[in-house]
């Protein structure tokens, strides 16, 4: 799994210049979890990793280049994405 969190990653950095490598990987590990939390929630079965990776694909297409901008206005995660860059 971690190999498709860092490609990922990768895809995102690429996609939203504004976000830092530390900063992207902490984006695409809250998405997964928060993709799969909610997916339980609704009652779905457990489709595996590779649904979610389909699925966290087709959103960084799709809003990977706003990321950084949702990020300010969104006490959940806000919190999460404001430290600093440490691992750059």
């Amino acid at each position: 799994m971690q190999d498709k969190i860092d490609a990922l990653t990768t895809q995102l950095i690429e996609k939203n210049e504004q976000l830092s490598a530390s900063k992207a990987r902490t984006w695409i590990e809250l998405l997964w979890s928060d993709f799969e939390s909610s997916y339980a929630r609704a009652g779905y079965d457990y489709k595996g990793a590779a649904v979610t990776e389909m699925v966290i694909k087709k959103w960084i297409e799709g809003y990977g280049d706003q990321l950084h901008e949702f990020a300010s206005s969104n006490e959940k995660y806000k919190h999460l994405l404001e430290v600093d860059d440490f691992l750059n």
